[in-house]
């Protein structure tokens, strides 16, 4: 195995280990001009004379955020290889690091999936592995078509959100405030299919079925399910921002105020056997299902009776 491998293809992109950096003969060799670093050793500052680097600081751990760095590790490799030099991206081993930051690079190049791309990599390096976490957040940077700009991609926000959750549960606490997603402030088009849940005291609408989370019943039927567990929602606000890991949801009709659910910040059982996290629900026994309706009828193919509507010239109107 050697110390420096070419991504197979045309691309002057190659993926090699920390000691790479001192095969000077190799380097040159490939014509090397920029240096991704991929890790968070301190460095000796000599071994990159001569090259345009960049350092992107992350652990070889699982829970990582590598994909916040996705856009701008690809750009420095693609001018780079824009510019006619050949680029070399390094970690320690050469193993999950740099090959995440390679993979994405392809990735976003050729519009190939992660394991498509790791195959590409592995016919010249094959110790080449992404760590578990690192794999999964390419999954998403595949599913979120590779945007330049990852932060303000509502996926991107929600998978944040999540691992802060997750860091919360861990510590036993709940999230910050600051931290907890609201999901209907992100919303940017209403879905008029589903159904409203309503509170049953006074019939205000709490949740659409468009911020449902599913999930799959491991006893019984899913509809024998007692709660309705959903996204937070911005009238949760003061009871969620309350920093309490557990509490109870209260109507925000000041005039109602009925107990429509609770939430759990580390999880809770539903009836059907599923652990939920968080959980964050409606009781099914204080609140009523109301099927949306189209505005318009015609809009669902419906025929409307010829005295539905206004009488045309010659039509009396009664």
């Amino acid at each position: 195995m050697s110390l420096l491998d070419k991504v197979p293809g045309d691309l002057k992109l190659y993926i090699g280990g920390l000691f790479t950096l001192r095969r000077k003969d190799q380097l040159a060799e490939a014509g090397i001009t920029h240096v991704l670093s991929v890790l968070r050793l301190p460095l000796e500052e000599k071994l990159f004379e001569g090259y345009k680097h960049m350092v992107v600081e992350v652990d070889d751990v699982e829970d990582e955020n590598l994909l916040e760095h996705f856009p701008a590790a690809t750009r420095f490799i693609d001018e780079g290889l824009a510019s006619g030099g050949a680029v070399l991206v390094h970690c320690a081993m050469g193993k999950s690091r740099s090959a995440t930051c390679v993979i994405a690079y392809l990735m976003q190049k050729y519009n190939i999936s992660p394991s498509e791309a790791l195959e590409q990599i592995r016919q010249s390096r094959p110790l080449c592995e992404p760590n578990e976490g690192f794999m999964k957040q390419l999954e998403l940077y595949h599913e979120m078509q590779t945007p330049e700009n990852v932060e303000d991609t509502p996926a991107y926000q929600r998978w944040v959100y999540q691992r802060e959750v997750e860091m919360s549960r861990a510590c036993g606490q709940a999230p910050e405030a600051e931290k907890i997603r609201f999901e209907d402030e992100h919303v940017t088009a209403k879905d008029d299919s589903g159904f409203d849940m309503r509170c049953r005291k006074c019939r205000r609408t709490l949740a659409t079925s468009q911020f449902l989370i599913p999930h799959q019943a491991q006893r019984g039927p899913a509809d024998s399910c007692t709660h309705y567990f959903l996204d937070p929602l911005s009238w949760m606000r003061p009871e969620l921002e309350k920093g309490e890991v557990e509490g109870r949801l209260e109507c925000p009709n000041l005039k109602c105020k009925a107990n429509v659910g609770k939430y759990a910040w580390q999880g809770m059982r539903c009836n059907c056997g599923e652990w939920i996290v968080p959980a964050i629900s409606l009781s099914k026994g204080r609140i009523d299902e109301a099927k949306k309706r189209a505005a318009d009828p015609s809009a669902m193919g419906i025929r409307m009776p010829a005295t539905a509507g206004p009488r045309g010239p010659g039509q009396n109107n009664l």
